[in-house]
């Protein structure tokens, strides 16, 4: 049940003659009074010999019978209440119930002797009530109505407990604002699935995804197809900016353009700057050279090492460290799901949608320390759309893997932190990786776990007595899983690089939880390869060795084993 406090206006029977009216759209219907100050209010609706201007007229008198200069100028004060589409229908009486409540919780009417103002609720729809009240009380003093809107919400909380509804979770305020009943409206007459508000919105987050300088963002926008306008000081200082769609129009034909920060409260110009923090590393040279400079398949490999690095910065590093790598993953997710397929895009652009809301709090972010995961976004960007199969597929679903597990990390902060709504909007996301992680790794799963059926009885014997030896806790579960293939045909590249496969194995798993996971050993396959640095794509590799007379290897002192000793040694510190 959302509650929404609207700013004060000044003529009441403007806003009777919309409540009681057919609507924009013709949306209003039975309109009717389900509760007064005094309950024996006129009702315009269903009394044939009442008027609009008999109520407006009973609600304005204390406002009236003050002295022409000592009425408030914006004496009217206007809420609707909205029960969740998947509520039952609630009865004109419980309306009314819910009516009295939230007067008596605003301030508005408090009740208990004291005195309130006069206002009127009027239901002209199943699920939403609205009250109009004016700002004098009976005894002609302004009403104790401060924070009306953060009251109505906390009472609300209250009766969706009381009624059995829906329970919204609780906001800090850090939330993009909704769109209003006009803006839906509006996008379901032109056809649209999203509001004008909300396709800007994902746009906008879109174009700052790795961007570094204002000219680069405003040239994304223009690039999407967007109407800007700048905002400019004096002096020639860009100080905002405002965006439309070009096809988005008002009465007079006219764009409707909206501010950054009437799309979300960290889609301002500053808030926007604030993320630009000079320039950030290159690409790890061993991932450039694998794939080719600014591939697709770099860019995810580079992601999914970003991710695993910031899963620790997360659960625990400082709160605003972690607060910006927290906002940082949300660019990554906007620009994983530009650059994807359409098998998993979908999924994708809906994680990112729903972690946009876990993004923000009151957490300040300190800037710099995301620099990874911005430089990741980056490349995602410039790497370009990504191929569906052969080593962009795979490493889209090592990407996603390794996200999966910084996502749940960010949704466990903000539990710790009493972030509610942040806490279950990241919970979604990751519902959503989930999903997009099975449609991208059936190819590539699917080529190791051939590869892994094909070894040889002794390799596999081999391999899992080292498993067993490795991870006793998770050897059985991982034995029972299909994907245990997959991971024996790791193990065995693995060995084949020079590597100590057991130690390799012991370390990824120790160093993140894996409890989360639907299948412990895809996950441990992607952190052996990633940190491994083996291809993502095992389609055009030579069968692994199958005689099965090879001893259990140690680390070789070639440069490529060494620098995964370094940084398996790092990343245990």
């Amino acid at each position: 049940m959302i509650p929404s406090v609207n700013p004060s206006g000044s003529r009441t029977i403007g806003l009777l003659a919309y409540l009681y009216g057919p609507g924009k759209h013709e949306e209003h219907t039975d309109p009717h009074l389900v509760a007064s100050f005094d309950g024996m209010s006129p009702d315009p609706g269903r009394d044939p010999n009442a008027t609009l201007t008999d109520l407006q007229r009973l609600l304005d008198q204390p406002v009236i019978a003050l002295a022409e200069h000592a009425r408030p100028a914006k004496h009217v004060w206007h809420t609707s209440v909205r029960a969740d589409p998947g509520d039952r229908v609630l009865s004109d009486e419980e309306w009314a119930d819910i009516a009295r409540r939230i007067v008596a919780a605003t301030g508005i009417d408090p009740g208990g002797g004291e005195p309130g103002c006069r206002w009127a609720a009027v239901r002209h729809a199943d699920d939403h009530i609205h009250i109009v009240a004016t700002l004098v009380t009976e005894d002609g003093h302004r009403p104790d109505d401060f924070r009306s809107g953060a009251r109505a919400q906390a009472e609300a909380r209250l009766i969706e407990k009381e009624l059995g509804l829906h329970q919204v979770t609780p906001g800090d305020g850090t939330a993009a604002p909704r769109p209003t009943s006009a803006e839906r409206h509006k996008a379901k007459r032109q056809g649209r699935e999203r509001t004008a508000r909300e396709e800007l919105r994902e746009t906008v987050r879109r174009a700052v995804s790795g961007a570094r300088s204002d000219e680069e963002f405003f040239d994304r926008l223009a690039a999407a197809g967007l109407l800007i306008r700048k905002r400019a000081a004096p002096s020639g200082d860009l100080l905002g900016y405002k965006v439309a769609l070009p096809d988005d129009l008002n009465r007079n034909g006219e764009p409707v353009f909206y501010p950054g920060a009437r799309l979300a409260p960290d889609l301002s110009l500053p808030r926007i700057r604030a993320r630009w923090s000079g320039d950030a590393p290159a690409p790890l040279q061993e991932e450039v050279s694998r794939t080719g400079p600014g591939s697709p398949a770099a860019a995810r490999r580079g992601t999914a090492s970003a991710a695993w690095l910031a899963v620790p910065v997360v659960e625990h590093g400082d709160d605003a460290v972690a607060a910006a790598h927290i906002a940082a993953a949300g660019e990554v997710l906007d620009a994983l799901a530009k650059t994807s397929v359409a098998h998993t895009r979908r999924e994708l652009r809906d994680a990112a949608t729903a972690f946009e809301r876990a993004s923000r709090s009151h957490v300040r972010a300190v800037r710099g320390h995301d620099r990874a995961l911005r430089q990741a976004a980056r490349d995602l960007v410039h790497g370009g759309q990504a191929l569906g199969r052969g080593e962009d597929g795979a490493t889209t679903a090592m990407a996603i893997d390794m996200l999966f597990f910084l996502i749940t990390a960010a949704a466990h902060w903000h539990a710790r932190k009493g972030h509610a709504q942040q806490a279950e909007a990241a919970t979604r996301a990751a519902e959503h990786l989930r999903t997009a992680y099975r449609a991208a790794a059936v190819q590539p799963v699917g080529i190791l776990r051939q590869r892994g059926q094909r070894l040889s009885r002794p390799m596999l014997q081999r391999h899992t007595v080292l498993l067993r030896k490795a991870l006793p806790e998770l050897a059985e579960q991982i034995l029972a899983e299909p994907g245990w293939y997959a991971l024996a045909a790791t193990v065995a590249e693995a060995e084949g690089a020079g590597l100590d496969a057991a130690a390799l194995l012991s370390e990824v798993a120790a160093r993140r939880e894996l409890g989360s996971a639907d299948s412990v050993s895809d996950v441990l396959v992607w952190r052996m390869r990633r940190a491994a640095h083996l291809p993502a794509d095992a389609s055009h590799l030579p069968e692994t060795n199958t005689a099965g007379n090879r001893g259990t290897t140690t680390v070789l002192s070639s440069p490529g084993s060494q620098r995964i000793g370094e940084e398996i040694s790092r990343q245990s510190r």
